[in-house]
């Protein structure tokens, strides 16, 4: 029910991998907490291959986290990631990474508990 009425009355489409528990809001906030932390992984990713250092990767990162917020969805990240990144990879490289980090954080989570 929970993610139901966020969907509807956020106006987003949600996309939830229900791995195990019952409290609908810590389910919720494992969910945003997994797409930070893919993000703050993107963004150090991505920050080698700028050839970034010190204290501009955390920047970056910081970066990558906020444009996350600009609209519903991946779009966004995608987009600054493709534009800062100038055809360094290429846009299916970044989505299919995006994805690889995804798992990774969430299978991290997953044991971390």
């Amino acid at each position: 029910e929970f993610f139901q009425a966020l969907s509807t009355h956020g106006g987003i489409t949600l996309h939830v991998d229900r791995i195990h528990g019952l409290n609908s809001h810590h389910i919720a906030e494992a969910a945003f907490k997994a797409v930070a932390r893919r993000n703050k992984a993107l963004g150090a990713w991505a920050a080698g291959l700028l050839g970034l250092e010190g204290d501009a990767i955390a920047a970056y990162q910081m970066a990558v986290i906020t444009a996350d917020f600009e609209e519903d969805g991946d779009e966004d990240v995608v987009r600054k990631l493709v534009k800062d990144l100038d055809g360094k990879v290429s846009e299916a490289e970044i989505r299919a990474k995006m994805a690889a980090v995804l798992i990774e954080v969430k299978d991290k989570m997953v044991r971390e508990g």
